[in-house]
């Protein structure tokens, strides 16, 4: 192997993790936006009325 490949390797490897580091970051950005859409989401719902205290006190079981 001479020293010109050498020198060729590292430097695709280097390109190679910047790549994937810059991807990472990327990923992550994007994962972080939709988690904030989510909330928002969630948060427009309106709220739902609750149940009179009696509802679910007893099950018949009976048929």
């Amino acid at each position: 192997m001479d020293v010109g490949a050498v020198g060729s390797l590292s430097s695709a490897l280097s390109q190679a993790q910047t790549g994937d580091a810059v991807s990472t970051l990327v990923l992550k950005k994007a994962m972080a936006l939709q988690e904030q859409n989510a909330m928002q989401l969630l948060q427009a719902l309106p709220q739902q009325p609750n149940n009179p205290p009696n509802l679910g006190n007893s099950v018949d079981v009976k048929a």
